[in-house]
């Protein structure tokens, strides 16, 4: 059974042209993604040919300077857009998410030759990028990461694994972050690397219980040589370029996970207008209307903390903190929502014919992903109360 139409959301866009925007995202979704995502993840498909198409349409480099081929949106129009589109199929939302990530460090961090060598053919050229920070014994305490980049000559040599990369194995290029210097976070520096780069291979893609559309892999460098032109920013200055993109991200993964809850709360209501017991829809008893009530709650909340954080982020002000948040609490509300649809729907639900228990599978990897929402704790914490003591 194919994903129903989704239930229009009144979003108060600040453009025309963002309107349109949106307009276009929701007839492409309509057309393209959502009729055949429940059996494109079933079967593990990746839709590569999709993300050439979104690339075509300008989706893939909305929140860059159109100087290099971006879309000059603010965060707070990006944003929706990848809330429209995870609604659709998380598989493309997320991996329109990530591929802003790896595009993130050439934008912010990269001298302009670099911009305007690599830029353009990044964001509307058809290029699908991945980000490589993680590693199997590096996954919250990013700064101990281990893969190594050695100096030889004009070139650095790379060597290590890098773990649980979305895209790893189909990207065109790679954000890697590899050690340079000494121990911790100031022995670290980024490097654009091609995914046809002698020496760079993929692990065969993760056994998920969801999105398994999305290729999850381990990311194999063995003395993979790129030239110092591929460095991204100063030597040692990797990880503030991963923490700066990581705030982005985390805003992208709290849309993405907003699309999820309201795909599934637009399911809830379709079925309970639909079923009758009793006598009557389920939908007029009050212990279940009370649940959609709670569910669109969760979400409006979600919506407007993730929005409320990219506008702090489109005025250039500081929304380290508001983006944890949003990701905390928005990854959150789209595991309870998915949760309480599977169960309006009973023992529906939790069958396949319905996309409720994809959606549910789908929303707990939002918790994990990009800082788990233990990790979000810390993060908010520490704006709040400053560094342990320790």
């Amino acid at each position: 059974m194919t994903d129903r139409a989704p239930q229009p959301v009144d979003r108060q866009l600040p453009t025309e042209e963002a309107r349109d925007l949106l307009a276009l995202v929701r007839e492409i979704a309509d057309r393209e993604i959502r009729p055949a995502a429940a059996e494109q993840e079933e079967a593990g498909e990746f839709p590569r040919e999709l993300f050439g198409l979104l690339s075509e349409s300008g989706l893939l480099g909305l929140p860059y300077s159109s100087e290099y081929g971006g879309g000059d949106q603010p965060y707070e129009v990006y944003l929706q857009v990848l809330e429209e589109l995870a609604a659709a199929r998380l598989t493309v939302g997320l991996g329109v998410s990530v591929h802003s990530l790896a595009c993130h460090g050439l934008a912010g961090f990269g001298a302009e030759e670099q911009r305007k060598e690599y830029l353009p053919a990044m964001l509307g050229g058809g290029l699908l990028g991945a980000y490589c920070l993680s590693e199997p014994a590096s996954g919250s305490d990013a700064a101990s990461l281990t893969t190594k980049a050695v100096r030889d000559g004009d070139d650095w040599i790379l060597t290590g694994t890098k773990a649980w990369i979305t895209h790893g194995g189909v990207a065109d290029f790679y954000t890697v972050l590899a050690r340079t210097g000494g121990e911790g976070p100031r022995g670290i520096s980024a490097f654009l690397v091609p995914g046809d780069a002698p020496g760079l291979s993929a692990a065969p893609p993760e056994k998920k219980m969801g999105m398994k559309g999305s290729p999850t892999a381990q990311v194999h460098l063995d003395g993979v040589r790129v030239s110092d032109g591929r460095r991204l920013g100063e030597e040692g200055q990797g990880f503030t370029l991963a923490l700066g993109a990581l705030d982005s991200g985390r805003l992208g993964i709290a849309a993405c996970a907003i699309g999820i809850a309201q795909a599934a709360l637009d399911e809830a209501l379709t079925y309970a207008a639909g079923r009758s017991q009793f006598g009557r829809p389920i939908a007029d008893f009050q212990g279940l209307r009370f649940m959609l009530a709670d569910m669109a709650v969760k979400i409006e909340a979600g919506r407007a903390l993730y929005l409320s954080a990219a506008r702090l982020r489109d005025a250039g002000l500081p929304f380290s903190r508001q983006a944890a948040m949003a990701k905390l609490f928005c990854t959150d509300a789209a595991m309870s929502v998915t949760t309480d649809a599977v169960q309006v729907l009973g023992g529906y639900g939790y069958t396949a014919d319905f996309p409720a228990e994809r959606l549910m599978r789908e929303a707990k990897v939002l918790q994990i992903v990009e800082g788990t929402n233990q990790i979000q704790r810390v993060v908010i914490a520490r704006h709040l109360a400053g560094p342990e003591s320790r």
